[in-house]
């Protein structure tokens, strides 16, 4: 059934829904990892499972706050090209940072999967608190 009003928070629905199908292949990664290395609960003091079991750790540790923002911003009505560029680049990001999880430091993929997270963070909340601040 289709419906006739306009789709609410577009660009946060995309990046919610893009960023659900990557959780759900870092938790599969887990799951492979427990299954292959027979380790129930913990890493078992086996570094390749560490890393897949991280790599979905931070995710859950920094994707959901900026879906809220991300979302709270649309809702604000807040340049959806912008959101968008966001909601990409968060995408790349997230990859970057768990292929560099397993590499040997210093690697640049880690590096600047996480510091593109923690910008994008930055920037978004500077971005809300001028809605509200400043606007």
């Amino acid at each position: 059934m289709t419906s006739t009003l306009p789709l609410p928070l577009p660009v946060t629905l995309i990046t919610a829904c893009i960023m659900t199908l990557f959780y759900l292949v870092l938790s599969a990664r887990v799951s492979r990892g427990r299954m292959r290395y027979r380790v129930s609960l913990g890493d078992g003091g086996n570094q390749d499972l560490l890393a897949r079991m991280r790599a979905h750790a931070n995710f859950i540790e920094y994707v959901p706050l900026l879906l809220i923002l991300i979302g709270v911003l649309e809702i604000s009505s807040a340049d959806p090209v912008a959101l968008a560029a966001g909601g990409g680049l968060l995408v790349v990001f997230r990859l970057m940072h768990v292929i560099g999880i397993p590499r040997p430091a210093p690697n640049i993929f880690r590096f600047v999967g996480a510091s593109g997270t923690y910008l994008l963070l930055l920037a978004a909340s500077i971005w809300g608190l001028a809605l509200v601040f400043v606007e």
